[in-house]
């Protein structure tokens, strides 16, 4: 559990400053749960450059409570909880010093999203929260208000959980909270979780991540973890400390999720992705008569494909669709092992490739639009899917033919060219795995909204 907070104060000589607004969010790693938002009287002048940045004056806080009355309500809603603060040194700072004032050690465990955004997000020209956020497409109300900026913080901290491919900071929560290590409840874990799509991690009672999947129902998926006889689940019920998720709204991008961070966290349940998702592929030549043919045939990663399949039920499927799509010649396509004309043309449904009486011109014409219906190669595009809210979108970013990452965005941001996308994307592994993912999402899903990209 976290608590996200942000803190005006007075100015002034260093531990002589007073707090004059205080907004803590409570996030438990996916929503807000409680709130506290209030003015404070600090007893003391507010310095005028920080009146007229803030806009908070001494007029407006002298009905305001003083710290010592909002001070057993902060203790509150921080207990158990680590504190997220943008510069999280200064806000923590400013806080012991008042609860020190009343004679109380106020201690918490804390994280400053200024290191985690350097570490997860680099390169940036600023970390400041504004021009932060401005780049990341985070909209942002009352800037250089508690409330303000603290919800500009739960925002930001929300994408860098996300940007978190190898789950360090939940890892690190789950240690910090009791409650997670004396859980031998499994029900009560599961009524915990959420009947969302996404990828969810099992724990041990280290926080160590011990298992990784993905479930349209995150909560059937774990109920059926606890319930099931197989050896895998045996013991997991056995290890499971905690179950923390993250919603993904969308389900191509949890698969997605689930591969690459499988990959690097190797969790010690997993026995691993297979092999290859995928174990056959289409495949072009031209032959000597210079038409492009096509062929199904099994999966090589050293000859370069036009789309993979999971079978080759599924690849004799797609051929059979797209050669009445593009009036394509079954002959040529490999579906139809003759010496004259195929059957399509018989019924006057091929226009003669296979009989040379429609000329490769026009007829690879025709097989080029489908090469290019199926294949990223050189473009740029951005892959819009659900969101894990409605004012949200997720979006894949495939640059030059080549998978870059996954991120979400507001409705409220435009997506219009690469490099804002560069910023909002976790970076992901382009290879066959991952290409074959989407290209199979895309075939089943024909509605998935794909944006050409300006450079």
């Amino acid at each position: 559990m976290y608590a996200i907070l942000d803190i005006e104060t007075t100015g002034g000589k260093y531990n002589e400053e007073g707090i004059t607004e205080i907004a803590i969010y409570k996030f438990d790693g996916h929503k807000t749960i409680d709130q506290f938002i209030s003015l404070v009287n600090p007893e003391r002048e507010i310095q005028p450059f920080v009146v007229n940045l803030t806009g908070i004056n001494n007029n407006m806080l002298r009905t305001a409570p003083k710290f010592y009355e909002v001070a057993k309500r902060i203790v509150e809603i921080t207990e158990d909880c680590i504190i997220v603060a943008h510069n999280s040194e200064f806000d923590y700072r400013i806080l012991r010093t008042e609860f020190s004032r009343l004679g109380f050690d106020f201690k918490r465990k804390t994280l400053c999203t200024v290191d985690l955004a350097k570490v997860l997000i680099p390169d940036q020209p600023s970390y400041s929260l504004g021009k932060l956020t401005r780049a990341l497409g985070i909209p942002v109300s009352d800037r250089h208000r508690a409330s303000g900026d603290a919800m500009a913080t739960v925002k930001l901290f929300k994408m860098l959980l996300a940007k978190d491919d190898k789950k360090t900071i939940i890892s690190d929560a789950v240690k910090c909270e009791p409650m997670f290590k004396m859980e031998t409840n499994l029900k009560n874990i599961i009524d915990g979780l959420p009947t969302t799509t996404g990828v969810y991690y099992i724990h041990n009672a280290q926080g160590d991540v011990i298992y990784i999947g993905k479930s349209k129902n995150i909560r059937n998926r774990i109920n059926q973890h606890f319930t099931n006889t197989s050896n895998k689940s045996k013991k997991i019920q056995v290890q499971v400390a905690a179950v923390t998720y993250e919603s993904t709204g969308s389900e191509l991008v949890a698969m997605l999720k689930e591969n690459d961070e499988i990959k690097k966290i190797k969790p010690v349940l997993n026995r691993g992705l297979k092999r290859n998702g995928f174990t056959y592929a289409l495949y072009s030549f031209v032959d000597d008569k210079g038409y492009i043919n096509l062929k199904i045939d099994a999966a090589d990663g050293r000859k370069k494909s036009i789309t993979t399949f999971a079978n080759k039920q599924s690849a004799k499927s797609f051929l059979s669709n797209v050669i009445d799509k593009f009036q394509l010649c079954q002959k040529l396509s490999g579906l139809y092992n003759t010496k004259s004309s195929c059957f399509k043309y018989d019924i006057n449904e091929c226009f003669g490739a296979c009989i040379e009486k429609e000329s490769p011109e026009d007829y690879n014409q025709r097989v080029q639009e489908l090469i290019d219906n199926n294949s990223f190669e050189a473009k740029n595009i951005a892959i819009i899917d659900r969101g894990r809210e409605i004012d949200e979108r997720s979006v894949l970013l495939i640059e030059n033919g080549v998978f870059k990452g996954l991120g979400f965005y507001n409705l409220n941001y435009q997506i219009n060219n690469l490099k804002v996308l560069e910023t909002i994307i976790t970076p992901m592994e382009n290879n066959r795995d991952t290409q074959h993912i989407i290209q199979t999402y895309l075939r089943k899903n024909k509605n998935i909204k794909i944006v050409h990209l300006n450079k």
